[in-house]
């Protein structure tokens, strides 16, 4: 199944990410990739910097297909010492194993058609990254935000394919989505998206550089076009105090992992917008007033 990146479907991807709220079980987690992420941020941009790739997509693909391990193929996480046996099998065609990891995510990379392109917004990204996993989860009735994408946070609960073709609507996906780590590191300030289009990174040409992109398939359209979410609150205010009362207290100058979260659910009632730092002071605590009638445990207002 493929689909085309209308307005609609940047629209959706767009709402998606910036109502996205990390499930607070899972932050420890998520905070955990990235901080394996980020010791390798330049062996990610040896790769990436030559295409025109954000690294930063390289890095989450890494993530997904290969739980950060650098002794496997980028396409699906075989391991190096052979050519790739899962789909796409028997990648890369050129060269002899055992392939080093910067050759093979090079051709993995370029076999799906990122090489050169020259839209990386974040509806663009996140259109990639659900077209590197598949879009298999759009036609279900109804459709599941892919957990490739939003596993981990309130955008997926439940619904997985656990084999090909295999669809379990009760399994739940162990992993963290791609996005929810993409949003993750934007909010700790590694990565900015920018609203709307976003330019591409410049190339490093290289003199063996193959240029694919050209050659990548065109996707085929859908009958219809998805429709644009109403943004709402993702939890009502009874579940905001309930969750957040017994795990956010009030504080000036100390930053925790919950009060992130908090922050990132009151940016989603009306009219409320404070800073995502992590610190819940004056500000958060009177959002949070705002929303629910009281103040944060430990507010000298309280």
């Amino acid at each position: 199944m493929r689909i085309l990146l209308t307005d609609d479907l940047r629209r959706q991807y767009q709402y998606l990410f910036d109502s996205c709220v990390v499930n607070l079980d899972h932050l420890s987690v998520v905070s955990s990739i990235i901080a394996r992420i980020m010791p390798n941020q330049a062996r990610y941009q040896s790769v990436a910097g030559p295409l025109g790739i954000p690294w930063y997509f390289v890095a989450v693909i890494h993530n997904m297909e290969c739980s950060l391990n650098f002794n496997t193929h980028l396409h699906n996480g075989d391991p190096l010492t052979a050519r790739t046996v899962h789909v796409p099998a028997g990648r890369p065609l050129n060269g002899q194993p055992p392939f080093t990891w910067e050759a093979s995510a090079t051709d993995a990379l370029t076999f799906e058609g990122f090489a050169n392109l020259t839209d990386w917004s974040l509806p663009a990204i996140l259109y990639r990254l659900e077209a590197y996993n598949g879009f298999g989860y759009r036609s279900r009735t109804p459709p599941i935000m892919t957990p490739y994408l939003w596993s981990a946070s309130n955008q997926y609960t439940s619904g997985k394919f656990v084999a090909d073709g295999q669809f379990d609507p009760n399994a739940v996906s162990a992993q963290c989505g791609a996005g929810v780590i993409l949003f993750q590191m934007e909010q700790n300030g590694i990565v900015s998206f920018a609203s709307g289009s976003a330019a591409a990174p410049t190339p490093t040409p290289t003199p063996t550089q193959t240029q694919t992109s050209a050659s990548a398939p065109a996707p085929t359209p859908i009958s219809t076009p998805t429709p644009t979410p109403v943004a709402a609150p993702v939890m009502t205010a009874a579940q905001l105090a309930a969750q957040f009362d017994n795990t956010v207290t009030y504080s000036d100058n100390e930053a925790s992992n919950a009060a992130r979260s908090l922050q990132q659910v009151l940016n989603t009632f009306p009219g409320i917008h404070v800073g995502v730092d992590g610190i819940a002071g004056r500000e958060t605590s009177d959002a949070y007033q705002q929303v629910t009638g009281h103040f944060l445990p430990g507010d000298p207002l309280g």
